[in-house]
């Protein structure tokens, strides 16, 4: 394995980069869980609604989008740490390349909160319950977070 890796050290590089992602994932899934289970279950029934956020109660309202967010950031958190010393193995400065790590996180990460109540919303009228919606939901954003995260962390935040 070691010498195919060697020999295709990019494909590697991606390989370990999505596999370890799996750490950040779990992390969401955890998180995702337990908020919405337990810390904003509460805030399920209230709807919010500002800006281009729109979580009506049939897609989770304020917990849901609390829920979404909280799942996000410490998915990130974690993930920032795994891809800079485990796939990348980067030795830049943190400071010198974190605003654009935070940049990166809040674009993906505005993705990720707007897309939810679209593909709840989707998923809820084919007949998913909003569990499994909701379940899905996060899944379209972790693909998300692959498209816009995996190239500015090589070319950019990791370089």
């Amino acid at each position: 394995m070691k010498s195919w890796g060697e020999e295709h050290p990019d494909l590697w590089e991606f390989i370990k980069f999505n596999v370890l992602s799996n750490v950040a994932t779990v992390t969401n899934f955890v998180v995702l869980w337990i908020s919405t289970t337990f810390l904003f279950s509460s805030l399920q029934s209230q709807p919010f609604q500002w800006f281009i956020f729109d979580y009506s109660v049939d897609n989770g309202g304020l917990g849901g989008f609390l829920s979404f967010l909280l799942a996000y950031v410490m998915a990130q958190i974690v993930n920032y740490f795994v891809q800079r010393y485990l796939v990348f193995k980067a030795s830049n400065q943190i400071s010198k390349t974190i605003h654009w790590y935070i940049l990166t996180v809040v674009v993906a990460g505005i993705l990720s909160i707007v897309l939810p109540p679209y593909v709840i919303g989707l998923l809820t009228n084919w007949g998913f319950s909003l569990g499994v919606a909701q379940l899905l939901a996060n899944v379209v954003n972790i693909i998300v977070q692959v498209v816009v995260n995996y190239p500015m962390m090589k070319f950019v935040i990791m370089k």
